[in-house]
């Protein structure tokens, strides 16, 4: 059985599945005399007691391994212990009905999730695990059962679940844990989060992993395509081995080169920098030898919250991966929002076609005044290593105009208040969309560098929907017309004298990375796992051998062909990666 979902965290295992039971505890519903209700409110207090100190131990150990981002996520839990709606509810049943107070509890924790459920609202939906996972403990308390916990592990396993709550994943032994695998989730669920933190393969948003895999069961997870196969035939598991085999030689192999310069044979210098969603990333970042990071993703600090995020909420961020990452560039992007991130605080209305809407740098121009929040808090962190900022989804020329006019505002308001920024901040543009490509030399003009995001890039272009199955087999980045529209971008960026840069998956794919380098581009941005991979790629060929590859391939007429011919060229080269994909 193959199973498709979300590729959360990259990776490759093999493993026997481990099932996280599901939530509901079986609470026996037994009558309790009248004088004995104070001892069952004493018996509550004493669990809420001990799930709290529960609850602040697993934080603690996780702001000590993680970083306190991570242990913050536990400040929710902690609330609801001290919901004074809750608990009256569940004294005010006890008293009514003299059922046993975990009955009374398991009633009123129903009601309550039952409630959220409901809620069309994406952060208090959110919400829902904490309340399940906190509730889960407080009956067990109250039951003082022992229930199988994660941390008393002694095998290797791979954990299926409906979902991991924080505690689950906090509490685990690290080295008994080889992958995620859930039914729910996305990519900003704190399970995803967590995989990519520990750089632990996952896939998650599976639907009915639970059902579909059983205790024991021999699974793979690829977490780099989100796919799950389960007892798997002696083809298929032999496939993979050979591939995990080749893996772990490669990643032996590839750690020998990662404090080496991203430069050719002969000598030509790249800038290699890695991707992140989150500052607790950079340790990551460090670790797989990336100069820098090319794409900060900020959308995501907007997610998972009650309100907006501040001023200087949005300051210590920055601030932090700046002086983390210092000497080295940081770029931020400004805020992404819209199309797949649906932010109801923001008011983005829902659309027939979101990826074509009211999002990034349109939403940033229509709402100036919270655009200014983000702008301001970057030229702030600005003087604390080497920042630079730019703007998603560029169309055309206006845009980047009335952007820098308010980003100038910016910068004379701070003046008047004496807050010191850098006057030179670095500004470049996301070169996503056709129209943005086709007229890059006039871009060129307003920006200091280029970034090709080739995910929309080649989805707008080839007017394909990468997450329709129907017509997945024509998203091909090697296509003609993708091609020479990046060459139009990197040859009209270097014309007006600024540097361009890739941040899609095209500049981690390694056949498309030979290409890349010949085609001239000054800057690859992949993910951190990928960082040794495009390293290796890049130190293993002169430049004068990928120029050939480049002008060879933009002469061919078809994607299929052009893809052929690069990964000929590239098994030529660099056959312990190209061997990876023959799984």
């Amino acid at each position: 059985m193959i199973l498709k979902g979300i590729a959360a965290s990259p990776g490759l295992v093999i493993g026997k599945a481990y099932l996280v039971g599901d939530e509901n505890v079986a609470v026996p519903k037994r009558k309790v005399p009248k004088e004995e209700l104070p001892l069952e409110i004493a018996r509550f207090e004493e669990a809420l007691i001990k799930t709290r100190s529960e609850i602040i131990e697993i934080k603690n150990k996780i702001i000590e391994e993680l970083g306190h981002e991570h242990g913050e996520i536990f400040d929710a839990h902690l609330l609801v212990l001290e919901d004074r709606a809750l608990i009256e509810e569940v004294i005010s049943y006890l008293k009514k009905d003299r059922y046993s107070v975990e009955y009374a509890f398991s009633q009123v924790l129903e009601r309550y999730i039952s409630a959220f459920i409901k809620i069309d609202d994406e952060y208090l939906r959110e919400r829902l695990s904490d309340i399940q996972d906190v509730g889960r403990r407080i009956l067990h308390n109250l039951l003082g059962g022992h229930q199988a916990l994660l941390k008393d592990l002694r095998d290797e396993v791979v954990l299926v679940a409906y979902d991991l709550s924080p505690s689950d994943t906090a509490s685990m032994p690290r080295d008994k844990i080889l992958a995620f695998v859930t039914d729910i989730g996305g990519r900003t669920s704190h399970t995803a989060i967590m995989a990519r933190s520990l750089e632990i393969p996952a896939v998650i948003g599976i639907e009915t992993a639970t059902k579909d895999i059983r205790n024991g069961d021999i699974i793979i997870v690829d977490g780099s395509d989100g796919l799950v196969y389960v007892n798997p035939d002696k083809d298929i598991m032999q496939r993979y081995k050979k591939s995990q085999k080749k893996r772990t030689a490669l990643t032996r192999e590839l750690v020998k080169i990662k404090d080496l310069p991203a430069e050719t044979k002969d000598g030509y210098r790249i800038q290699l920098s890695a991707n992140i969603e989150f500052p607790e990333e950079i340790a990551s970042v460090q670790a797989h030898g990336a100069h820098g990071i090319g794409l900060y993703r900020t959308e995501y600090f907007y997610m998972n919250r009650a309100g907006l995020p501040t001023e200087d909420e949005h300051f210590e961020a920055y601030k932090k991966v700046a002086e983390r990452m210092k000497p080295e560039m940081v770029i931020i992007r400004t805020m992404d929002l819209g199309g797949d991130k649906f932010i109801s605080q923001l008011e983005i209305p829902r659309e027939m076609n979101p990826f074509l809407g009211w999002r990034a740098i349109r939403f940033c121009l229509a709402r100036p005044e919270l655009f200014k929040i983000q702008l301001r808090a970057i030229l702030r962190a600005s003087v604390f290593g080497n920042l630079m900022l730019m703007y998603p989804m560029i169309s055309g020329v206006e845009e980047i105009k009335e952007a820098n006019k308010i980003l100038k505002s910016c910068k004379r308001e701070l003046e008047k208040e004496n807050v010191n920024f850098n006057k030179d901040l670095k500004v470049g543009a996301m070169i996503e969309i056709p129209s943005a490509a086709l007229t890059a030399d006039v871009l060129a003009e307003e920006v200091d560098f280029f970034s090709i995001g080739t995910n929309d890039l080649i989805q707008y272009s080839m007017a394909v929907d990468r997450s329709n199955e129907k017509i997945a087999y024509l998203y091909n980045p090697a296509h003609p017309a993708v091609l020479r529209l990046i060459r139009n971008v990197i040859n009209a960026g270097h014309q007006k004298g600024i540097w361009v840069g890739m941040c899609g998956e095209m500049a981690a794919d390694p056949a498309m990375a030979l290409l890349l380098v010949g085609m001239g581009l000054d800057e690859f941005s992949v993910s951190s796992i990928s960082v040794p991979t495009v390293k290796k790629i890049i130190r293993s060929i002169s430049l004068k051998e990928a120029q050939d590859i480049a002008k060879q391939a933009l002469k061919l007429t078809s994607g299929d062909k052009i893809r052929t011919f690069l990964n000929d060229k590239a098994k030529e080269i660099i056959p312990e990666l190209l061997s990876l994909k023959d799984k």
